[in-house]
């Protein structure tokens, strides 16, 4: 056997272990009719991104299952791309721009989207490498960007369909206008965050007398009101209902109407309607015939309709007019007022409800079958609580605006005949909009020689571009090739499994269901796995300006890929939220160099190749059996952990075993009959056991930890089998049959086969026997620890067994009790008492007396315990004194309350033990 290097460095591995993944072949996949195939899409990341938390934890749960599927047979598709990403992307480019000193005004249309090309070019792929650093097994050949010809074909696709349908619209509608980015967003893209506000109370007087007070939280929208409205059923303002009012600063007259839609409880129950405003006035307004007056203009600055504010910031039009409302004495009072305001996804700008002329998609008649297709079970969400939001949504989802006032993305194929705008179209001429043309609109995937109603050829196309999102929701099957009928979008949709963030489940996850059943008449994936948001360790969301960022590619360096990844999960429970610090992926890292060392001692000092003949159940001693049961009961819990997307689960159950039952115990057990035989172990027994054991270990933890496990993988090319049969099927390798295959296998653990649970080693009574044994072993090594004896001096050990049978199970393993202990002698009978000056241990199967007269200093021992028990109580009144401090139990994640709880009961149990010692000496 070749040297194995005493450490494992990851920086010598993990870069030529991808690059030789790359060049195998082994990411790409075809249609394979011979298989079942498994699918996931990548969630695209941005075109401007690099790499963070979120998408380290997102696409280490991807790569989890789509290399346990590719072990398990399946013909595993990872589809990976990038979006485009349009205002995020333009922004950049912009900033990049004014740094040179020129702005996309100035270069013009074409030549700021040239300069957007080239810096996708330059840039666009820095994420794409990252993933590759995190060990991420897509198919790069297929790699995908929502502006390719292929998407944008789909794109176009798309639109023209929902159009013919009746499904598209244009119309003035309010909408959410970001005045930063001057781009209409749609509902989700304007998420709503709670601030401190306040109420105005405003007096709109009459001609003659008083008038009514109207509460307002934006005072500078009064400019652009028409009337004033109360509720019809409000005792207070009935007779009231059709007068006069005046409005205050721009002297003109509204009117006072009544709408059921009028909160009789809020402020004093009459309310100030601005129609281009706002989306409830703007509906109101269309109830009562009034017509919207915009006083602002796209950058939020107030416009000519706002009389002397004109060119004036909303906000600072604001503090203006109600310092004038102050000075003409109607302002009657301002209260503090918390609600819920719009901001901009992307620049956190507050958004402005503004009346403008937009693209629209029907929503409700595609979120049906959506809904239903969820109602049925035909879609599944994991966890399952997500189901209830996505139905909450989808069944009071309204029309998604679709058209962006930018110029990087999908230009909306809509063309408009000039001639037909400036001359009209006579009545009977205008055709339905099912034939794409509809007042002078021409809907069409390429621009039209000539309008089509006038023969014009002055035809100019829309000037908008689509949301993001409507290339996004394409991404199931756009990316197989639709609108095509290709055969990789026959074979691998539906997708299998889409695993997301909760941040886009409306943005994204629910219009690619609605978009697949549209478009491809199916679901576009059968399970949606939700995962939580990665935070820092105190529960706050990581971001740039908290300054709590921990970066992914510092973690590669600094402790691995393998540890990032194998941390991270370790960590995500059951789509929980994720609490990080640096110190956790100590975890993996520790956990890595642990299955390092193992290996390399086994691999080290059995000597090559594997026994030939059928293995006999007379050569598996205790321990053999013992393993080979923990293997095939581990075996089936991973898989099904894996089945249920219980990703924590299956790492947690995965490190029991190796660590625990593998390294800590099976080779520990073994190591004196390796240590005394070495290469001339004798095969068929214990050396085929502790190859087949850590040949299924490592195939079982290369989804979490992907590099170390190939890195073991290739050193034990020698002692793999040529035969797929070497052990007649009891022991096999997991080998496949083919010949082709089990030369492949050996070529990489990625394509080797996933173990199987075989039942016929699965044997409890031996689990139950070594238990015992472990118990005794434990018990010997707590004392002495406690005691300080250290494993140099021998000691004499009595055991009196308590139930029947436990006297030959500790007999029959006397020899590991002995070696694992350190014992000189071990003596065994039911009938022993308790010798003076010795420690017990107490157990439901027997009890254990260690007699320590002349082991250590009796007097100087107590003395010790004594002062170190009055530190762990002093310890304990500190940690409950925490536990009971209201403001840590308010403010603290529960995460770091039940540690402290834990350490409360640790300390606890360390005093009742210590008490016990002292007592027995």
């Amino acid at each position: 056997m070749k040297d194995i290097p005493p450490r494992y460095n990851p920086k010598d591995y993990e870069e030529s272990i991808y690059s030789k993944w790359e060049k195998s072949g082994f990411f790409h996949q075809e249609p394979d009719p011979s298989k079942k195939p498994f699918t996931i899409v990548i969630p695209p990341p941005n075109v401007t991104g690099i790499l963070h938390m979120g998408h380290a934890l997102n696409n280490t749960l991807q790569d989890i299952l789509i290399r346990w599927k590719r072990m398990q047979g399946f013909a595993s598709l990872w589809v990976p791309g990038t979006d485009h990403v349009g205002i995020a992307t333009q922004n950049v480019v912009e900033r990049s721009l004014k740094e040179k000193g020129v702005t996309r005004q100035e270069l013009g249309r074409e030549k700021f989207v040239d300069e957007v090309w080239k810096w996708r070019e330059q840039y666009g792929n820095t994420i794409i490498r990252q993933l590759k650093k995190l060990g991420a097994s897509c198919d790069w050949e297929r790699t995908r960007f929502t502006m390719d010809k292929g998407l944008s074909e789909a794109v176009l696709e798309a639109f023209v369909r929902l159009y013919d349908k009746g499904l598209i619209y244009r119309g003035n509608y309010i909408i959410n206008w970001c005045p930063r980015c001057q781009t209409a967003l749609s509902d989700e893209e304007a998420p709503h965050q709670d601030v401190e506000g306040k109420l105005y109370y405003i007096l709109y007087p009459f001609k003659e007398g008083e008038g009514i007070v109207v509460a307002t939280t934006r005072p500078e929208t009064m400019l652009g009101d028409v009337a004033v409205a109360v509720n019809p059923k409000d005792r207070r303002y009935k007779k009231l209902i059709g007068k006069k009012l005046i409005l205050p600063i721009m002297e003109k007259e509204i009117e006072i109407i009544a709408d059921d839609f009028v909160d009789k409880k809020f402020g004093t129950g009459a309310v100030k309607v601005t129609p281009a405003h706002d989306p409830n006035d703007f509906e109101m307004a269309k109830r009562h015939g009034l017509e919207p007056l915009r006083i602002m203009s796209p950058d939020g600055k107030m416009n000519e309709n706002a009389g002397r504010f004109n060119g004036m910031d909303r906000f600072e039009a604001r503090k203006s007019i109600v310092a004038e409302l102050e000075e003409k004495k109607l302002l009657i009072k301002i209260e503090k007022h918390d609600h819920a305001v719009g901001h901009c996804y992307r620049c956190h700008t507050v958004i402005e409800p503004y009346l403008s002329l937009q693209w629209f998609v029907k929503m409700k008649p595609l979120a049906e079958p959506a809904i239903e297709a969820v109602k049925s079970g035909k879609i599944k969400f994991y966890p399952k609580r997500w189901t209830k939001v996505y139905l909450n949504w989808m069944e009071n989802i309204r029309d998604w605006c679709v058209s962006r006032q930018i110029w990087w993305g999908h230009r909306i194929p809509v063309y408009y005949c000039e001639n037909c705008a400036k001359t009209g179209i006579p009545k009977s001429k205008v055709k339905s909009q099912k034939s794409k043309i509809y007042a002078g609109i021409i809907v069409s995937k390429t621009k039209p020689e000539k309008c089509p109603e006038c023969n014009s050829t002055n035809i100019k196309q829309d000037e908008d571009v689509l949301d993001t999102w409507f290339s996004s929701w394409l991404w199931p099957f756009s990316t197989l090739g639709w609108p095509e009928k290709t055969k990789d979008l026959e074979y691998f949709y539906p997708t299998s499994v889409l695993v997301t963030a909760p941040e886009i489940l409306f943005f994204w996850v629910a219009r690619m269901i609605m978009s697949g059943i549209e478009f491809k008449k199916d679901i576009p994936f059968s399970d949606v796995y939700i995962h939580g948001t990665v935070r820092d360790v105190t529960g706050k969301k990581m971001s740039k300006s908290l300054g709590n960022i921990i970066d992914p590619l510092e973690i590669i360096d600094g402790f691995s890929a393998d540890a990032l990844r194998f941390s991270i999960i370790s960590i995500t429970a059951a789509g929980q939220d994720v609490f990080l610090s640096k110190e956790k992926f100590e975890i993996g890292r520790n956990f890595a160099n642990k299955i390092w060392n193992a290996s390399r001692f086994v691999l080290m000092n059995i000597g090559l190749g594997r026994q030939g003949s059928r293995l006999e159940a007379k050569d598996l001693n205790i321990a053999d059996k013992w393993i080979l049961s923990r293997l095939n009961r581990t075996i089936e819990v991973v898989t099904k952990a894996l089945k249920n997307y219980g990703f924590n689960e299956a790492e947690s159950l995965l490190y029991d075993f190796i660590w625990h039952d593998f390294c800590d115990w099976y080779v520990e057990m073994v190591k004196p009959e390796i240590m005394t035989q070495g290469s001339g172990l004798k095969a068929g027994g214990t050396k085929d056991v502790l190859i087949h054991v850590l040949e299924d270990s490592l195939k079982l933890l290369h989804p979490f930890m992907p590099f170390v496990t190939e890195a073991i993988w290739q050193n034990m090319k020698p002692l793999q089998s040529e035969s797929p049969d070497s052990l007649g099927g009891i022991l096999s390798p997991s080998l496949v049959s083919v010949a082709g295959e089990c030369i492949k296998e050996r070529e990489s653990i990625m394509v080797s086969k996933w173990p199987e649970p075989e039942k016929r080693y699965v044997n409890k009574q031996v689990e139950s026997d070594i238990e015992v044994v472990k118990e005794a072993i434990v018990n010997i090594r707590n004392i002495r620890s406690d005691m300080n004896i250290p494993y140099s001096k021998k000691l004499t050990v009595n055991i009196a067994p308590l139930k029947a049978g436990i006297e030959s199970i500790l007999s029959d393993s006397m020899g590991y009790i002995k070696a694992l202990a350190q014992l000189e002698n071990l003596i065994i009978d039911a009938k022993l008492k308790k010798p003076k000056s010795s420690l017990s241990a107490v157990t439901e199967n027997f009890n254990m007396y260690i007699p320590l007269e002349g082991v250590i200093d009796i007097d100087a021992e107590k003395a010790r315990l004594s002062k170190k028990q009055d530190a762990l109580k002093q310890q304990l009144v500190f940690t409950e004194k925490k536990l009971k401090d209201k403001n840590f139990m308010d403010h603290a994640p529960e995460s770091v309350i039940n540690a402290e709880k834990e350490k409360a009961e640790a300390i606890k149990e360390q005093i009742r033990r210590m008490e016990k010692t002292i007592k027995d000496l």
